[in-house]
């Protein structure tokens, strides 16, 4: 059956009238026991970092056994960033100090500030999710070909980019991300910025929090290279592999969740939004983070639930959700260009070539 979706926008509030009185009341209660899984992989770290002081004690033929660790330090990098993403929304505790604090804790390692995060986040990407305004999505082909727009280019996982660009650009598209919005806020704050897909503006007294936030952040990376006595063979394997690897855990995720979606005037999760089917363990690791339209319906849901919405969203809205085997998606994200002609065509750097959103018609 072949529906064309874009006729028949919901709204995200639509969606949470309709499932939320089928879902039980604790899925909406904070659960504090998501702050073991973030000390446990900041202990991780910082037992990696322990372990890597070391390093210039072993033989050069057996850096490799530091390896393992340094995949495991990766995968701790990302659940920390998933976990902070979830202390944010409000799901893990509700008192705001301590939401900044432990949101600062898990966001330190990305080197983004909690307070901006609350901005391009929760207040701006949530509201307006792959629309014109949201800072999260596609550059238009319109848009002034700035250095923000040719790097995302070179690096952004498309039918463009071969695989050196993407190699460089896995581990490293969350620093683009960060320093793109990061810059924009910190010396501009205002609609004259053009590098970024969309412009977000903070308050004066927020503004100046991400600011202090971004320095102390600064000190702990910069605490850490120390610890290991800024020594190549440590920082390689103990602080830029695990990050590569975090961050780009991290951007799979980000890559596959909205950016082969089409643009949408409403804010309609089933449309602008996808969920993935990976495996379990995955699932187990990560925060159940695939289920990403549900998350967008019920972003201060305990995120142990949201298979149930999954359900739900299937028997009430039969083939309108995105839920797209994790394969399948990247296989989507490789085959189209990455800049949007309109709401529902992709096209190249040079606009020559116009491809519809695969996930338009279903």
């Amino acid at each position: 059956m072949t529906i064309d979706r874009e006729e028949t926008l919901i709204t995200q509030v639509e969606y949470a009238k309709k499932i939320r009185p089928l879902l039980p009341d604790i899925a909406f209660i904070p659960d504090p026991s998501k702050l073991v899984i973030l000390f446990i992989n900041l202990a991780i770290l910082i037992l990696g970092w322990v372990i890597a002081s070391h390093l210039d004690r072993w033989s050069p033929y057996l850096l490799w056994l530091y390896l393992p660790l340094a995949v495991v330090m990766g995968n701790s990098i990302t659940v920390l960033l998933f976990s902070s993403h979830e202390v944010m929304h409000g799901s893990v505790i509700r008192n705001p100090k301590l939401i900044r604090m432990i949101g600062f804790l898990g966001f330190a390692i990305g080197w983004m500030p909690p307070t901006f995060w609350k901005s391009v986040h929760n207040r701006v990407h949530h509201s307006k999710t792959n629309s014109f305004d949201d800072p999260d999505r596609n550059y238009l082909y319109e848009q002034p070909n700035t250095w923000g727009k040719w790097f995302q280019h070179l690096i952004e996982p498309s039918s463009e980019v071969n695989f050196i660009g993407l190699a460089l650009g896995m581990p490293t598209s969350w620093l683009l991300y960060t320093f793109r919005n990061l810059t924009s806020v910190l010396f501009f704050n205002d609609e004259s910025v053009d590098y970024v897909p969309a412009v977000v503006r903070v308050s004066a007294k927020d503004r100046l929090a991400i600011a202090g936030e971004f320095f102390l952040i600064l000190m702990i990376h910069l605490s850490i290279m120390a610890y290991l006595q800024f020594d190549l063979i440590k920082l390689v394997f103990s602080y830029f592999i695990p990050l590569g690897i975090g961050y780009a855990g991290m951007f799979f995720y980000i890559y596959t969740n909205h950016m082969i979606c089409p643009m949408t005037l409403v804010n309609d999760p089933l449309l602008n939004s996808v969920s993935l089917r990976v495996y379990k363990l995955f699932d187990k690791l990560h925060l159940n983070f695939s289920y990403h339209t549900e998350h967008h319906i019920f972003p201060g849901m305990n995120s142990d639930y949201y298979p149930m919405v999954q359900e739900l969203l299937e028997t009430h809205y039969p083939e309108r959700m995105n839920l797209i085997d994790a394969g399948e998606a990247w296989r989507l994200l490789r085959q189209t260009p990455r800049h949007y002609k309109n709401e529902n065509t992709f096209t190249n750097w040079s606009g020559e070539k116009d491809v519809a959103c695969p996930l338009l018609h279903k």
